[in-house]
């Protein structure tokens, strides 16, 4: 589940958490995207009551590669 938000959120685009198209209810969602937050992985910003995630900018430069090889070993090399 979140190799598939990495991956969808490796383009650099952000997302609403309601365009992630996944099989889980919106509790479960939470509870990865928390996960990834707190790893320092993601970034959220919350405008309204809508919430919308990214990578987080600086990720890329504190550890180099790292995204496109976890791509890479689920066969998604978008970056």
């Amino acid at each position: 589940m979140r190799l598939g938000i990495v991956t969808a959120l490796a383009d650099g685009s952000e997302r609403g958490w309601s365009e992630f198209d996944v099989a889980v209810g919106k509790s479960t969602l939470s509870q990865h995207m928390k996960t990834l937050r707190e790893a320092g992985i993601t970034h959220t910003r919350m405008e309204g009551t809508r919430c919308y995630v990214s990578l987080r900018k600086d990720f890329n430069a504190k550890f180099p590669g790292l995204i496109p090889a976890v791509l890479a070993l689920t066969g998604d090399e978008q970056t």
